[in-house]
């Protein structure tokens, strides 16, 4: 099992929470999560690499924030009453990921999650964990510590 999303053998069901990207359901492990906030005031910073759209602080904390819509490589959109920005931990650095929607919060049994359709397979299916079906959903389970490359992680320890 992938440790990103089920830390030991014996854990049989993990709290999870659904947001949307777009159209796509999307799952994050609850204990990635340090808390969810609406959208604030971003700070644009000169010469950032695509993926970070500004930073913001919180708390007096700079965090810097990854717009989903982008690293999905989707149609981008003008931010709703819905939208909001989940604060993560990816690999013991704290960044924010601009989401849709945040929808609930979930138990999921991890005998249940199938792999990624092989039709899936190619750039995105990186972040991809598996599929969880819930109710007449299918639900993507991100793997938030591939959700940056290598180099994009080396970039922000470069910008700290």
């Amino acid at each position: 099992m992938d440790k990103d999303f089920v830390s030991s053998e014996e854990t049989l069901e993990r709290q999870a929470v659904v947001i949307k990207v777009d159209d796509g359901l999307y799952v994050i492990d609850i204990m990635k999560i340090k808390e969810i906030i609406k959208p604030l005031k971003l700070t644009i910073v000169p010469k950032a690499p695509a993926f970070i759209e500004g930073v913001i602080n919180l708390r007096g904390v700079v965090i810097p924030i990854i717009d989903m819509r982008k690293k999905f490589e989707l149609e981008q959109k003008e931010a709703s009453q819905k939208t909001r920005i989940i604060i993560v931990s990816i690999e013991k650095k704290i960044v924010g990921l601009i989401v849709d929607e945040v929808r609930e919060v979930i138990k999921i049994n991890v005998k249940n999650i199938k792999p990624p359709p092989r039709m899936l397979e190619g750039v995105n299916t990186d972040y991809i964990f598996g599929v969880y079906k819930y109710g007449d959903d299918l639900l993507m389970i991100l793997k938030l510590n591939n959700v940056l490359s290598t180099q994009e992680k080396d970039t922000l320890k470069k910008k700290e």
